[in-house]
């Protein structure tokens, strides 16, 4: 028999990798690991819908295709050691799984704050777990609330804590607008306004120093001497990739895992990494690998990584250009939502309003040596749609000719 493919991860981007792979053909094992015990989920609502009690926990799980069938699932049990010479993964159990190819799906995990103070309080918004916990905190008496970061998942759950009627909700940033990473200045500070006009409160510019409370938190002390009361903190200050599996192999895992232009893992033609815990060039763009954190990744990541390992598992060529995705995000907020096609960080520098205006729906294009690389909408259902029309000429793009991906 055909030794298997092991996927380590049992998230959507696990889900899409074992369901690609019979696409492009593999009719051999699968074996999908993932360390939560539920079947693989959509985490965008955890924040907003599921938050704010819309949508029940039962509706966030994806329907499997009937093609992966046949799929071994081992739920509830943690990657935890590889050696990729010999082809092996460990798991936490003690067992040893052997591959002939191997997806790497772990994901990330939330960064948390290293700061004094009690741990009771605290949330974190990344699993179902997290978002239960957060929901019950929110939905007794007026809660007074504290997001530390203000990116897309922590601007997210301040508008929802507000909808659920807490008595205040005040966000911290170091950085001097919301989400100003991923949208400039511009954007950055219309977000400002709309948050603002709605009642959620801003501390920028600083960040945590301690939380106070004895046997949990009751405030919470920023760099500046501000003291802020609080009875439910939630930290949303980044992500870290589970990569500690693979140390002792020779990969590049200083953020992610570092692959090529065909998603393989430190030039191993038979390892593949998908999701947000690949590091890839993206040749829409340019050549520097880059993290993508985006909703569509794990399913576009997915299918070129499928291809390229069925082909190396069959000993067949695939004429595959070099991996070339558009990135795709939306963020709801209040009654508004953010709808970017592209890669708007990369043209930061260059903004132009394209339609409509900063102090009502806009929707701002982003430009790199003169060429728009990205678009964001910010309002309602009109200026998203006219993001969505430009998406064909982000497109147009040229990307490198088709080059054989060749089986070892």
């Amino acid at each position: 028999m055909n030794a298997p493919v092991v996927v380590a991860g049992a998230s959507m981007a696990g889900l899409r990798a074992a369901e690609q792979l019979r696409a492009a053909g593999w009719g051999g094992p699968v074996v999908l690991v993932g360390d939560e015990p539920h079947m693989p989920y959509n985490r965008p609502p955890l924040s907003k819908e599921v938050l704010a009690g819309k949508a029940p926990f039962a509706s966030l799980a994806f329907r499997p295709r009937a093609s992966v069938s046949d799929v071994r699932w081992r739920l509830g049990t943690r990657v935890v050691g590889a050696d990729l010479d010999r082809r092996v993964v460990e798991l936490d159990d003690g067992s040893v799984l052997p591959y002939g190819g191997l997806v790497v799906a772990t994901g990330m995990r939330p960064r948390r704050l290293r700061c004094p103070g009690p741990l009771a309080g605290r949330h974190t918004v990344r699993t179902l777990t997290d978002a239960r916990g957060l929901r019950e905190a929110l939905t007794g008496p007026g809660a007074r609330v504290v997001v530390v970061g203000a990116g897309f998942i922590g601007c997210e759950v301040a508008a929802t804590a507000l909808a659920l009627g807490a008595a205040g909700v005040t966000v911290v940033d170091p950085l001097p607008l919301p989400m100003v990473a991923p949208l400039g200045e511009l954007l950055g500070t219309a977000l400002l306004d709309r948050h603002e006009r709605r009642g959620v409160r801003f501390a920028l510019g600083t960040g945590v120093t301690a939380f106070e409370g004895r046997d949990r938190v009751t405030g919470v002390v920023l760099a500046d001497g501000t003291a802020l009361a609080a009875d439910v903190v939630v930290e949303s200050v980044g992500s870290l990739a589970n990569t500690e599996w693979l140390d002792g192999n020779g990969l590049d895992l200083t953020d992610g895992v570092l692959t090529d232009e065909h998603l393989r893992a430190g030039g191993r033609p038979d390892v593949v990494a998908v999701g947000d815990i690949a590091r890839f060039p993206n040749a829409r763009y340019d050549d520097v690998p880059r993290r993508v954190e985006h909703w569509s990744i794990p399913t576009d990541t997915a299918k070129h990584a499928a291809k390229v390992l069925t082909a190396q598992l069959t000993g067949t060529d695939t004429g595959l250009a070099p991996f070339a995705p558009l990135p795709t995000f939306w963020s709801d907020q209040h009654d508004f939502r953010l709808q970017s096609f592209g890669a708007p960080g990369l043209g930061k520098d260059d903004v132009r309003v394209l339609y409509g205006d900063p102090d009502g729906d806009v929707l701002a294009g982003y430009h790199r040596d003169g060429r728009l690389v990205g678009v964001v909408a910010l309002g309602g259902r009109t200026v998203v749609a006219a993001a969505a029309r430009y998406r064909a000429e982000l497109l147009e793009r040229p990307v490198p000719t088709a080059r054989p991906v060749r089986s070892a």
